[in-house]
């Protein structure tokens, strides 16, 4: 059964700094020695957890997206992250999940969060992204998203879960790490898939300090990667076989309640 190879980056982001984010990043990319397929950045990766689109927000046909593409394409991975867009007079919190070969899925994420004026600034989006990889499918979410379980939660089916993997990208502030690592958790467990959480680290413009506290976790729940305080680039690889394994043993997904979400 294939596995799927994705690579974590925990980095500093320089405030409001893209052209320097981006440089750092694509260094750190390209020091990645480990064959890997998907490279993870953590939220609003070019410019820290900014609430000032009008000054910073790029088009779809924008520097940052035009970067994506040609790193993604001359390392032969899948990069995403989530960045700051502009579309129709409207600011997007949004993941690019972008192709080796130029094309992209995008999600914009759900839930803004209010505590921090996110929703002031920008616009929430009202569908999810489950993009395919060698037979996974992963299902791609935005830092808050991480506390509405219900957004996350595998569609009821009778057949097959709806996702194998489940992203969260974020810049998720030191002061709440304890609920960052909690729900992450929790989202392996309920769902039955890999969890990857990529946070970043430093402190930002508005003097909020993140420890980072990237997780990678398996289906039971049990934390396979962690790392706190730091920078970080890791690689690992996910078990196609461990996954079925537990979804086969302990059944529970097929009892799932059956929703709508509105």
């Amino acid at each position: 059964m294939p596995t799927l190879t994705i690579t974590t980056i925990q980095s500093n982001l320089l405030w409001e700094e893209k052209s320097a984010n981006l440089r750092i990043l694509e260094e750190k990319i390209n020091s990645i020695s480990e064959k890997t397929e998907i490279v993870v950045l953590p939220e609003m990766f070019s410019t820290g957890f900014s609430m000032n689109p009008g000054e910073l927000a790029e088009t779809m046909d924008g520097e940052t997206v035009a970067w994506m593409k040609r790193v993604s394409n001359e390392n032969g991975v899948i990069l995403t992250g989530s960045i700051i867009i502009e579309e129709k007079g409207k600011y997007f919190n949004r993941i690019i999940w972008m192709l080796p070969n130029g094309q992209h899925g995008q999600y914009d994420k759900r839930h803004l969060f209010a505590y921090g004026e996110e929703d002031k600034h920008f616009s929430a989006g009202n569908k999810r992204l489950i993009a395919s990889v060698k037979g996974w499918k992963i299902n791609l979410l935005v830092c808050y998203d991480l506390r509405f379980p219900v957004w996350a939660r595998q569609q009821s089916s009778t057949t097959e879960p709806e996702y194998d993997v489940l992203i969260y990208v974020a810049n998720w502030p030191e002061r709440r790490s304890h609920a960052w690592k909690t729900l992450l958790c929790a989202r392996a467990i309920e769902n039955q898939c890999y969890v990857v959480g990529v946070n970043r680290v430093g402190t930002d413009g508005n003097n909020i300090y993140y420890s980072g506290n990237s997780l990678v976790i398996d289906p039971l729940g049990q934390v396979l990667y962690h790392m706190a305080d730091k920078e970080d680039i890791n690689t690992i690889a996910l078990s196609k076989e461990k996954l079925e394994e537990v979804r086969s043993k302990f059944p529970f997904w097929k009892d799932a309640d059956e929703f709508k979400i509105q």
